[in-house]
Order: C-alpha cells, then sequence, then structure tokens
C-alpha cells in the first residue's frame, strides 16, 4: 500500500482510491496535468513546498496561477521564503516534485491554501506520484490538507 493509499484510508476517503485517474505521460506539471484530463488549467491544485525560515511550509495554488512568497512571508510572519530545494520537498512530504498530493505527507506542516481554489466545483490534485491525479471538491481538499485560506496569488503587474 502506498503512502498516499494509506492517507486516503486515514482520512477516510477510500471512496476517493476509484476516481484516481493513472496516466502513462507524466502529470508532473499543472500544463501536463491539465492537458491530460482536458480541463482549464486553472482547476488544477499545485501542491508547493516552500521553505519559511528554513521550515517546511505547503501552498495549495490553482495551475493558473504563481505564488507571491512576499505574501507568502508575511501570513506566516517570517523572515524569508524561498522554493524548497528537492531533497526538503521529498524528506518532509515524502513524495517527488511533481507527484506531491495536498495531504498524506510524511511530516506535519503548515498548509496555506489561495482563495482562488474556490473558484470552481471540482480542482484535480497529485495523487502521489506524477502519473496519477484524483478530482475533489476544492472546499474539501483544503479541509482534508488542514489548510489556513488565504490570498497569496501573485497578481498581475500593471504599468
Amino acid at each position: 500500500m502506498t503512502r498516499f493509499d494509506e492517507a486516503l484510508r486515514e482520512l477516510g476517503l477510500t471512496d476517493l482510491h476509484p476516481r484516481i485517474r493513472r496516466f502513462p505521460e507524466a502529470t508532473r506539471t499543472a500544463a501536463e496535468a491539465a492537458a491530460a484530463i482536458e480541463c482549464e488549467l486553472s482547476q488544477i491544485c499545485k501542491s508547493l513546498i516552500f521553505a519559511a525560515d528554513g521550515v517546511p511550509v505547503l501552498v495549495l495554488m490553482d495551475g493558473a496561477s504563481r505564488v507571491d512568497v512576499e505574501l507568502v512571508r508575511k501570513e506566516l510572519g517570517v523572515e524569508q521564503v524561498t522554493r524548497a530545494k528537492a531533497d526538503v520537498v521529498r524528506e518532509s512530504t515524502g513524495y517527488a516534485i511533481g507527484g506531491v498530493p495536498p495531504f498524506g505527507h510524511r511530516t506535519k506542516t503548515r498548509v496555506l491554501a489561495d482563495r482562488s481554489l474556490l473558484d470552481h466545483d471540482v480542482v484535480w490534485a497529485a495523487a502521489g506520484n506524477p502519473h496519477a491525479v484524483f478530482p475533489m471538491a476544492p472546499k474539501d481538499l483544503i479541509s482534508h490538507a488542514g489548510a489556513a485560506l488565504v490570498d497569496v496569488r501573485e497578481q498581475p503587474r500593471t504599468s
């Protein structure tokens, strides 16, 4: 049984298992996942690990948007926020970049979910590896991830 399967069982989400979609080609980027699923890019839920003063934090963001690290820094009240290196992602979550699900991680981390995820009835997130995704209502996904709902999306620059 995989770590993600165990997480589904622990969260009482075994009914989600049949809805997991697996693809022969990798869906490690939001664009690859959206193309495989045939959905809007913004319907992909990216699970991104950052280091906040060296401590891993998970940010859930819609696939069409970028995280504003300054907004994350302010939200967390820390000095510095940077993208976590691949080894930190694997160590803290138990998953490789491109397959990190929104919950079921090796260690308990603080989770922020951008409000933009609520723009959809259903979003798709990684299911523990770069070839599998699952659908879930954003409110349920945010709840199961134990996330705080925030506004950390990078805003388009105006001239």
